[in-house]
């Protein structure tokens, strides 16, 4: 680990494995690079892998308050400054993070799984965010978890029942060393969301990212994925959709062969990834 200076003046802590070109991870919300150790190991024997915890959690450096994910995005730059890395995969809200940085920052290739964007009314909902907000200022954690977690995936089935007994559920997942990380971080978590609903707008407003992109979803995750990459990639100039059967929203930290073997395919494999000319949209089996 190496610390590395932010543009503010704050010190990154730089996590980096493996050989290879280079490829930073970007982490998603509630979470930090540990979830993504089972990835990072999986990318490290093709790439050199570097990963850092975003602010406000164990070895990074407090947000600045007002938030905006522009601090997310200038704190990427400087990683890609550092390393000279030029390609990036985000998930999550950290796919939110790498799209919105790719309009301003020398990235050449990215790959997003599950960004949870509204664009132009469509995308993630965000009913969710005033009563897990009302939670969190309750001091019930467990009920802002819950909340979220069914907005976020509301394909699991315990999604469907009712709130009390999702939040009974979650008090006992708040017990586990995960669910203790994910409990700390709910307020930040829902900052993060608040940015996804500040920049809705039309797909359009992506149009101006010239990297190679890939847009990833979980066949099992949320539809509105799915329904967002569909609609990137119609205006993004080189840009293609890939499905992942069987897997769900936090799929990306399982890293199974079926996402492994396109992603890596993906950054090592010269020149654009359309087919023909044209956009593809491929479920990998």
């Amino acid at each position: 680990m190496q610390r590395i200076s932010a543009p503010d003046g704050a010190a990154i802590a730089l996590h980096t494995t493996g050989t290879g070109p280079g490829l930073v991870v970007v982490h998603g919300g509630g979470v930090t690079i540990t979830e993504y150790r089972r990835l990072i190991a999986r990318l490290a024997d093709r790439f050199t892998v570097h990963a850092y915890n975003r602010r406000g959690r164990a070895d990074a450096p407090p947000r600045r308050e007002p938030y905006t994910v522009e601090q997310e995005v200038d704190d990427l730059g400087a990683v890609l400054a550092h390393t000279g890395a030029r390609w990036a995969v985000g998930h999550s809200y950290g796919a939110f993070v790498v799209l919105r940085a790719a309009l301003r920052l020398p990235l050449e290739r990215i790959a997003v799984y599950d960004a949870p964007l509204r664009l132009a009314g469509r995308g993630i909902p965000m009913a969710f965010l005033d009563p897990a907000e009302a939670a969190v200022r309750a001091g019930d954690t467990a009920r802002a978890m819950a909340i979220v977690a069914a907005a976020v995936d509301p394909q699991n089935p315990a999604s469907r029942l009712p709130l009390a007994v999702r939040t009974a559920i979650t008090r006992l997942f708040l017990r586990t060393e995960v669910g203790r990380t994910m409990g700390a971080l709910v307020g930040m978590t829902l900052a993060e969301s608040r940015q996804i609903e500040a920049y809705e707008g039309p797909a359009e407003q992506y149009a101006g990212i010239t990297a190679e992109t890939l847009l990833i979803s979980g066949a099992k995750a949320a539809p509105f994925f799915t329904e967002t990459n569909g609609m990137l990639a119609a205006v993004l100039p080189h840009a293609r959709t890939l499905r992942i059967p069987g897997s769900a929203h936090n799929g990306i930290a399982a890293a199974p062969s079926t996402l492994i073997t396109p992603l890596a395919d993906f950054f090592t494999t010269p020149g654009d990834h359309e087919v023909d000319g044209d956009k593809s949209d491929v479920e990998h089996r």
